[in-house]
């Protein structure tokens, strides 16, 4: 069978993509500093004979094999969150260490892992003439972790690219992820009046106002809906701000960031509501501010976003769900788990924003992402391999 042949085909290049995901890794890609990364990707994309590889404008990475009708594409973004507290690692997060057929380091699991099996997905697809009517595009993209789906905005709106289906390579444990909760990020503020803290009846306190939305915003995460596949939305007060003439006056401002997770059904329409009755509720004045992310990208192009990351649940009768999960079956000769990620992704945009079908499977477990732990094994690399070989054999003749 062929689906074998893939297999059969990962397994051999395991030391190419194993040597290639420790180099990935080894190179800290600091979202907005990827280019060194990009550049060593494209260089590996050349080398495994892709038909075409070029960088856009943000500095997302494209190979494309094929000229096929039907479009897909498979995401893994490069950048990186930072290392934290370098007591914790048990190597060092930038060495791509290999022990016991575990790669360890920053971006092992979260997620280059996903990168070097696209790659090498490529290779096999090359190597076994399995071109056929799609154009297979992998990307490597960008600034996702500040701002998840930026990328894909840029890539949808900009480079005026717009696939039939979308594979994010997240961590998924080797598990078909078909959605998860999106999230708005607003800050609220209320203003006091300043006096000297020896006489403070003389002013008002903007702190103790925000006191008693904190309070409410407490209980409002207690009575959020919640969706039997999602799960419960919540809202968390994440960092609170004041401005006070001195250490010895009474604040006259104060600020709150919110992070709100939104299950299926909720907006960033219906997350404000809840605010403002919460506000009302409190008997203050205070203001909801949304927010924008503003970044660079390593090209210098400077792109935003709304701070608003949609819900995205693809239905278990989707092509594209099906798709992965015969694919999943012929593979591995098992029932796929189906299920959901716990954090965000970029489809929040694909699925989210744009309405591409799009579906999750990954190397490596999400428990790992931002932790001193990240690692991916092996053996997944291999398995993610196959997947994404054999994914574009399914969904053409399924269509």
């Amino acid at each position: 069978m062929l689906a074998d042949e893939i297999l059969v085909k990962a397994r051999e290049y395991e030391g190419e993509m194993t040597r290639f995901l420790r180099d990935i890794v080894a190179i800290p890609s600091y979202s907005g500093q990827e280019k060194a990364v990009i550049d060593r990707i494209a260089d590996e994309m050349r080398e495994v004979n892709f038909d075409e590889v070029k960088i856009d404008g943000l500095g997302n990475v494209f190979g494309r094999i094929g000229r096929g009708k039907t479009i897909i594409a498979m995401d893994a973004h490069v950048d990186v969150v930072g290392v934290g507290d370098l007591t914790q690692w048990k190597y060092d997060p930038f060495e791509g260490k290999l022990e016991n057929g575990i790669v360890f380091g920053r971006g092992a699991g979260d997620q280059k892992a996903g990168m070097a099996s696209m790659v090498y997905a490529g290779k096999i697809i090359k190597d076994l003439d399995l071109e056929g009517d799609y154009t297979l595009y992998v990307i490597g993209s960008v600034m996702e972790e500040i701002c998840d789906g930026l990328c894909w905005q840029y890539i949808v709106k900009e480079d005026k690219f717009r696939p039939d289906y979308v594979v994010i390579t997240e961590p998924t444990n080797l598990n078909i992820y078909r959605g998860h909760r999106g999230r708005i990020e607003v800050r609220i503020r209320t203003r006091g009046r300043s006096a000297h803290a020896a006489m403070p009846e003389r002013g008002e306190n903007a702190i103790y106002k925000m006191a008693r939305i904190v309070l409410g915003i407490e209980r409002l995460n207690e009575r959020l809906k919640s969706d039997p596949f999602l799960g419960k939305g919540t809202i968390v007060v994440s960092q609170i701000f004041f401005k006070s003439p001195s250490e010895n006056a009474v604040p006259d401002e104060c600020v709150v960031h919110v992070d709100r997770r939104l299950t299926k059904g909720e907006t960033k329409e219906s997350a404000i509501s809840e605010l403002k009755e919460v506000i009302r509720e409190s008997g203050v004045d205070a203001e909801i501010i949304e927010q924008t992310y503003e970044g660079v990208a390593y090209t210098g192009r400077k792109y935003s976003s709304e701070k608003y990351f949609r819900t995205w649940v693809m239905d278990e009768d989707s092509d594209i769900v099906r798709s992965a999960v015969e694919t999943y079956k012929a593979l591995f000769k098992a029932e796929p788990k189906v299920g959901k990620w716990n954090f965000s992704t970029n489809g929040v945009a694909t699925a989210g924003l744009f309405g591409i079908p799009t579906i999750g499977f990954g190397p490596a477990n999400e428990i790992y992402a931002h932790s001193p732990d990240d690692q991916t094994p092996v053996e997944h690399l291999v398995k993610a391999a196959a997947f994404y070989a054999y994914f574009p054999q399914v969904v053409i003749k399924r269509r």
